[in-house]
């Protein structure tokens, strides 16, 4: 495959992703990502900082399009119901079309303790972005920060689900799931399903 031919993350990822899951995380080097795809270590560090941004390269724009998603939301929603509602739209945007990579994406993640610990980062981040952006609607905390990191839950649990479902419901289905299990454990009102 010549370095030449389009979408060099694409095959980067692609590559990695594959390495990552017979060699292990720790074993693979970027040398050998580039050369399966056919690229330079140069065209890597275009893309990505180091091998572990190949996983989360897509963290700050997935954080962007919630927080637009909750700042949109009608000013009457509930706190819940509008991160609930920019989860709902982010997920058919940035996963419904990657669903094998999120599922390749989540296996080497769970192989290796490095990776969650980042995981967790990444989405305690989220949830202080989404109560920073709830505080901006009014809400007050702890309401905005309870209701960011349900969200969060929400979040990981509906996404889970969805990497390791058969693929019949979608990621947004998932979410609006989880958000009726928490509501039920809380006692709270079932929203109307969409």
């Amino acid at each position: 495959m010549s370095r030449w031919e389009p979408d060099a993350r694409g095959r980067l990822e692609k590559s990695a992703l594959e390495l990552y899951r017979e060699n292990g995380f720790e074993s693979t080097t970027v040398a050998e990502i580039t050369k399966r795809a056919g690229l330079t270590e140069r065209t890597f560090f275009r893309h990505f900082a180091d091998k572990r941004e190949v996983l989360f390269a897509g963290a700050s724009a997935l954080q962007a399009a919630l927080v637009r998603g909750v700042r949109d939301a009608p000013a009457a929603m509930p706190p819940i119901e509008a991160i609930a509602t920019a989860l709902t739209e982010v997920a058919d945007t940035f996963f419904e079309q990657r669903r094998e990579f999120a599922r390749q994406r989540q296996a080497v993640i769970a192989a290796n303790a490095e990776l969650q610990e980042r995981e967790l980062i990444k989405l305690a981040t989220l949830a202080a972005a989404l109560a920073e952006a709830l505080r901006e609607r009014g809400v007050t905390d702890p309401a905005a920060s309870l209701a960011a990191e349900a969200g969060v839950a929400v979040f990981k649990i509906a996404f889970e689900s969805w990497v390791e479902g058969s693929g019949k419901r979608t990621l947004s289905q998932h979410i609006r799931a989880a958000l009726d299990e928490l509501k039920l454990v809380t006692g709270g009102p079932l929203p109307s399903t969409p």
